[in-house]
């Protein structure tokens, strides 16, 4: 087996940095769409990938897939979202329906979209500037590709479903 590697103190420390920032910088925007605009986090996740769309219309599976969400959460999400109108589900050729950006949705997302942005650069962006945003980049880029290559190899089954 092994030798267990644990973090040395400046490794823990920014681990826990990151994991203490990341979960701040989270909540305090999903608390300012939620006040705002009325908005979940999930929610907004879901009208982005919509809005981006060029049809404005996704299936669930390419919105699990754009959001890394499990098939039941997006389906209970998608039910949330469609009583307070926000999308609908149309039928379509396949065997399950497209997701749709209502009107509805659209305002939302165009309503709160500049107002979360804004703050993204005053809270992000601009803390950061531009060399350190580069840097955390393309450290996010290294991690992404890292977990991609566990997945492929090491991953135990059942993990890398998601």
């Amino acid at each position: 087996m092994a030798e267990e590697r644990w973090l040395d103190d400046d490794e823990q420390k920014a681990w826990r940095s990151y994991l203490l920032m990341r979960k701040t910088l989270e909540a305090h925007m999903e608390r300012h769409l939620q006040r705002e605009f009325g908005l979940s986090g999930s929610d907004f996740e879901i009208l982005v990938n919509l809005s981006e769309s060029e049809t404005g219309r996704m299936r669930a599976f390419e919105l699990g897939e754009a959001t890394q969400w499990e098939k039941s959460r997006m389906s209970h999400h998608l039910s949330r979202m469609e009583k307070r109108g926000l999308i609908r589900k149309e039928s379509c050729t396949a065997r399950y329906p497209e997701i749709v950006l209502t009107d509805e949705g659209r305002a939302a997302i165009e309503a709160c979209a500049p107002v979360h942005v804004a703050r993204i650069r005053e809270l992000f962006v601009d803390v950061l500037g531009p060399e350190r945003l580069g840097t955390l980049g393309a450290a996010s880029d290294d991690v992404i590709a890292a977990i991609a290559k566990h997945k492929r190899t090491t991953c135990p089954p059942g993990i890398t479903d998601c």
